[in-house]
């Protein structure tokens, strides 16, 4: 974390770096009468010596009044946020954009079973800022004066690299549930630990979160496994409860060790897993992918509902087709879009489809559905099931990695022969339809899968050669 010296000195040096930008909007709002302050990330960015272009500030002026300044600064404004007081803009400026939202002063609350806050609008920054999340996001610089306004000790927060709320934690989680979530992506995100009495609410008051909407929770949750190590946030929702309410397939993977009976703690593999996924990740040159990533952290899942001891063995049959059904369900719920859920879902139910390989070399029929059930997330699950090896035995893991290697070396040369990156049949729905002089229908379909299945298991055809298979199929056909 930074010195108090380093991070004013951070906060200078980026002060200096937008003050082209921020002393014209000063300008414009002190001239209408009214305050305007950076606040929140962008003040806690500047200290840390890493503000983007993305600027937050908060104002004592009326939505409208904002945006009737703003509409001087710049041509590019929205409204979307009118009704929580926000407008925001996009300022161009010395070849960068800057991207700028402005909210009047806020004292949200919930109050007791509503799904969303009420929106309520301040008339100080005191009383502003103590509503706010953490204290290092409770902190903000005047624009005009560049006064530093820090009421409640963000600054040393920030050098201790702790997460305390501005209010009692009670207070602040009761006004805002949704801030439980947050330490937990703060906590990744910067590498911060939460403060004891934070924790000890978050741990009180888990069960409130379940008063926010499926939306924010999903958000906070995506937000926490884009972060560069989600273990430290994922660690503390599951250690205070929280996780029992969002995600609870995941402390669910908790099982109680038998000695008698050695397996892995499916949890902390699961960690693992995730944070090898990552490695993975940046080492094939990919950004952060949450698709990946929540198929590395849920691949397990179904093995709660799966495990069975036999002898002195433990089991845990099928548990990548229970899991596959579990994900659904939980990221259906958390309102996760259908392309999101069906990517990790597939994810799941395939981690296993490779340990078949190193028992015997697979036909290149068995590389073509590998591919082909895989489809678009074959590269997730090169890496998945990659990360999935976390044993020991140094043997076994030199074994797995050189089996995948050659793997994707039979897929590459399959691709290149075969066109495999786009495995379809060898005709068309059109084509069917014209060689069978049939119209549209479930005849078509079926010929296409049997098609389609054709290419797996022999490969591809000439366009003769695939013209006739199609009719001695049709005519074998009982019509």
């Amino acid at each position: 974390m930074p010195s108090l010296t380093q991070a004013q000195s951070n906060a200078v040096d980026q002060l200096l770096r937008i003050s082209a930008v921020i002393d014209e909007l000063g300008r414009l709002f002190q001239g209408a009468g009214a305050s305007l302050y950076l606040v929140g990330g962008s003040v806690r960015d500047a200290l840390l010596g890493r503000l983007g272009h993305d600027l937050d500030f908060t104002t004592s002026a009326h939505v409208d009044l904002t945006h009737e300044l703003l509409k001087r600064f710049t041509p590019t404004t929205w409204d979307i946020g009118r009704e929580f007081g926000t407008i925001g803009a996009l300022k161009r400026h010395g070849g960068t954009e800057w991207q700028i939202e402005i909210t009047t002063f806020r004292a949200d609350q919930y109050h007791g079973e509503s799904r969303k806050p009420e929106v309520a609008f301040g008339d100080t920054l005191e009383g502003d800022l103590v509503r706010r999340d953490f204290t290092v996001n409770a902190m903000a610089v005047d624009v005009v004066t560049h006064d530093f306004v820090d009421p409640y000790g963000g600054i040393e927060d920030l050098g201790d690299g702790v997460l305390r709320t501005p209010a009692a934690p009670e207070m602040s989680f009761s006004d805002d549930p949704l801030r439980m979530m947050r330490a937990a992506r703060f906590a990744s995100r910067l590498g911060f630990t939460v403060a004891p009495e934070v924790e000890a609410a978050m741990s009180a008051m888990a069960e409130r979160i379940t008063i926010v909407s499926a939306e924010r929770i999903q958000a906070e949750l995506s937000g926490l496994m884009l972060t560069d190590s989600p273990r430290a946030g994922l660690d503390l929702l599951v250690r205070t409860g929280v996780a029992e309410h969002v995600l609870p397939e995941l402390p669910a993977l908790q099982l109680e060790l038998d000695e008698h009976h050695r397996h892995k703690d499916v949890y902390e593999h699961s960690l693992t897993v995730l944070e090898q996924y990552i490695d993975l990740e940046k080492a094939r040159g990919h950004d952060p992918d949450l698709v990946g990533r929540l198929a590395a952290l849920l691949h397990d899942v179904g093995k709660p509902a799966t495990r069975r001891f036999e002898g002195a063995r433990v089991t845990f049959h099928h548990h990548d087709v229970v899991g596959a059904k579990l994900v659904k369900r939980r990221l259906r719920a958390l309102n996760y879009p259908n392309a999101v859920v069906k990517s990790v879902a597939r994810l799941v139910e395939l981690h296993l489809r490779f340990h078949g390989y190193g028992e015997g070399q697979w036909s290149d029929a068995a590389v073509r559905r590998y591919v082909r059930d895989a489809g678009d997330d074959l590269e997730r699950l090169h890496i998945l099931t990659r990360s999935d090896c976390t044993t020991r035995n140094r043997d076994k893991a030199t074994r797995l990695r050189r089996n995948y290697e050659e793997l994707e070396w039979r897929i590459d040369e399959l691709a290149k022969a075969e066109e495999l990156n786009a495995l379809r049949p060898h005709l068309d729905g059109t084509e069917i339809m014209a060689i069978l002089d049939i119209p549209p229908g479930r005849e078509v379909g079926e010929a296409y899968r049997f098609l389609l299945e054709h290419r797996v298991e022999h490969g591809p055809l000439a366009r003769p050669e695939a013209e006739a298979l199609l009719r001695d199929w049709w005519n074998a056909r009982d019509h």
